[in-house]
């Protein structure tokens, strides 16, 4: 698969994450830790889906910060999208365990938000051809 083929392919399954986003917005029926995994894994995939658009091979990883940085290394400008580190909980330890009634609950607009950005900038790039 050609690197852009392989981005289109993540893009793909990261716009799947944020339309089920959009949906979660009751939280009554979608717990934090359910709606926080599908903000972390819609940025994961993206950002995964640009590093493969550079044609660099993308790490195994859940960690966002990761992902960020290989990105910055390799020129790319990700000063936007640095927030989105707060997301890899869910990933790994939210993803087996309860947030607890101390922690703040996630403001769910603004994941939303987040989420569309860098789904929408990779699309962009992704159409575009764009490279740093």
């Amino acid at each position: 698969m050609s690197d852009r083929n392989q981005a289109r392919s993540l893009l793909k399954m990261a716009f799947k994450d944020f339309k089920a986003l959009r949906a979660m917005r009751d939280r009554q029926s979608f717990d934090d830790e359910i709606f926080g995994f599908h903000v972390q894994q819609s940025a994961e995939k993206a950002l995964k889906a640009w590093i493969a658009l550079l044609g660099i091979e993308y790490p195994y990883t859940h960690n966002i910060k990761i992902l960020l940085q290989l990105l910055q290394s390799a020129g790319a400008d990700v000063e936007d999208y640095w927030h989105l580190r707060e997301y890899s909980v869910f990933a790994v330890q939210l993803r087996y365990q309860d947030m607890g009634s101390s922690d703040e609950p996630i403001d769910r607009e603004t994941a939303i938000t987040r989420a569309e950005e860098i789904v929408e900038h990779v699309r962009n790039l992704i159409e575009r051809g764009d490279q740093p």
